[in-house]
């Protein structure tokens, strides 16, 4: 199997590709950052270097792609054949943003995501993370932020997760600014505290979709793992921590979490964090039993959280009609 140039140090490049001078590997990283992963398009090397590496330094493949207006959704074989997506979104000016997976798959088994079907195949290495991003850049113009909401619980892969922040970050690679990369969570309260610990200063988006317990662990078992209370605690140290609003999603579920009493306990729960709650009208996934609101359910849900002063946003998803938007992301493909 090839071994990927991402997520490695300039001397790592050097061994791996056999090269005799360090400045070579810094050729290579350099074309890496321009997007160039051809070797024979490498021209700064000396020829001889070009004709006896492999034809591409990426270890990964795209398989398959999606469009719509403003999303492009790619199907990712890995070495093993395994088979991830990732999507690229556009605000429709010139803001990109690369929604990645950490995960082949998820073991949080949330009953509304079509991810969480498949059960966790494995963790994905770091450099199998970095690889989805610049398949992404390939596309069109440089990507700007990065959203952890693909494929799988970014939380419970922390360390390949965080060597990829790093990454993508470092101003020798990617340069990205950790206030514009997003890791998500369903809420695995320690992994949040370690976060906090680490004062990493990327921001945080915790999947809530119910403040009640009761209707949360119903719908997510991690909430029988760690309860709401024990999340907000955790919040509330990231919090304390890095002194940035978190994003709360909340999934609206027709007849579920959408009445009063789930408006009160929601403005419970916020009580106490600079919070932003994330509506987003539940996404339709083949074979799960739920609803998404009409127009009128989420007036008048919406009118409910104004009155109570919650403050909320409402997110039109991108990308549904090719199943590249929020939860609707899944692979059955193995090679």
């Amino acid at each position: 199997m090839k071994e990927s140039l991402y997520c490695k140090k300039i001397e790592d490049i050097q061994e791996i590709l056999s090269l005799e001078k360090k400045f070579q590997a810094k050729i290579v990283r350099d074309f890496l950052v321009k997007g160039v992963t051809d070797f024979e398009k490498m021209t700064s090397l000396a020829k001889k270097d070009r004709q006896r590496l492999p034809k591409s330094a990426l270890v990964t493949e795209v398989v398959a792609r999606q469009d719509s207006l403003s999303t492009v959704k790619l199907a990712i074989r890995l070495q093993d054949g395994l088979v991830i997506e990732c999507v690229r979104l556009s605000d429709g000016k010139d803001r990109f943003t690369a929604c990645l997976s950490s995960q082949a798959g998820c073991a949080m088994g949330c009953s509304f995501c079509k991810t969480g079907t498949m059960g966790l195949l494995r963790n994905l290495t770091s450099s199998e993370i970095i690889e989805q991003f610049v398949h992404l850049e390939k596309l069109g113009s440089p990507i700007s932020h990065i959203v952890f909401m693909g494929m799988g619980e970014a939380l419970a892969n922390f360390n390949p997760v965080m060597e990829a922040v790093h990454h993508l970050h470092d101003e020798q690679w990617f340069n990205i600014s950790y206030r514009k990369i997003t890791i998500s969570t369903c809420g695995l309260a320690p992994a949040i505290l370690r976060l906090a610990e680490i004062g990493l200063p990327v921001k945080l988006a915790v999947s809530l979709v119910s403040a009640d317990d009761e209707t949360r662990s119903r719908i997510m078992r991690v909430n029988k793992a760690h309860p709401l209370s024990e999340l907000k605690k955790a919040l509330i140290s990231f919090q304390h921590q890095e002194n940035k609003r978190i994003t709360l999603e909340y999934c609206m579920l027709s007849g579920i979490n959408m009445d009063e009493k789930s408006a009160k306990e929601l403005q419970r729960f916020t009580r106490g964090l600079d919070a932003l709650v994330n509506l987003i009208p539940w996404n339709p996934v083949e074979g799960l039993d739920f609803r998404t609101p009409d127009e009128k359910e989420i007036d008048a849900f919406t009118r409910l959280l104004t009155k109570m002063g919650v403050n909320h946003t409402i997110r039109r998803s991108k990308g549904r009609e090719i199943s590249g938007a929020c939860g609707q992301l899944a692979s059955d493909n193995l090679d």
